[in-house]
């Protein structure tokens, strides 16, 4: 029964989600699996892959064929990678222990790069919050300062209102004096 390292589509319309499982190949894409080695969630930036290594090299070893999407993730989290080395380990090129050194220090320059992917955009997420912040501000400080001249106009016009107002009283009341000063000169 030949069988291949593939991926079946879950999630809902629009955000996949993908299991990594062991398949007969005559199974559908989403049908019947031999076992379940993972999975990967590429909605997440970096991509989330969660997989059983040793389980997938035992089938690599078994013969099974991956997809050429499967071979990607298998390599990107050192699946083939193992697989080499046990395939050199039973060649003899090299012992158990040095198959092992050597995943191990290929997986840790594996999560250096990760990591630095991972702080490379939460730096540039903090970049763009920081733009957005000061383009916010530039619009709020335009914002006031177009909405100052007018409230500088309503002051004036009050002002000027104001003072109209004060000398209409001081001229209503001038005339008024005026009469009363009359009246008081002719009383006299």
């Amino acid at each position: 029964m030949p069988v291949k390292i593939r991926l079946q589509r879950h999630g809902k319309k629009g955000k996949p989600f993908y299991w990594v499982v062991a398949a007969d190949v005559r199974a559908k894409r989403d049908g019947k699996f031999l076992e379940k080695l993972g999975t990967y969630n590429p909605n997440t930036n970096p991509a989330t892959i969660d997989l059983d290594i040793d389980g997938s090299v035992k089938w690599l070893q078994n013969g099974a064929q991956p997809t050429d999407t499967a071979r990607a993730i298998l390599s990107y989290k050192g699946v083939m990678m193992k697989h080499h080395l046990a395939v050199g380990v039973r060649k003899g090129a090299m012992t158990e222990e040095q198959a092992e050194e050597k995943f191990k220090a290929w997986l840790e320059e594996k999560e250096q790069k990760i990591q630095a992917k991972k702080d490379g955009l939460s730096k540039a997420e903090a970049e763009a919050r920081a733009k957005a912040l000061e383009a916010e501000k530039e619009v709020n400080e335009k914002r006031v300062a177009a909405a100052m001249p007018e409230e500088e106009e309503v002051v004036e016009e009050a002002a000027e209102e104001t003072a109209e107002a004060a000398t209409e009283e001081t001229v209503a009341e001038a005339p008024a004096e005026e009469a009363t000063s009359e009246e008081a000169a002719k009383e006299e």
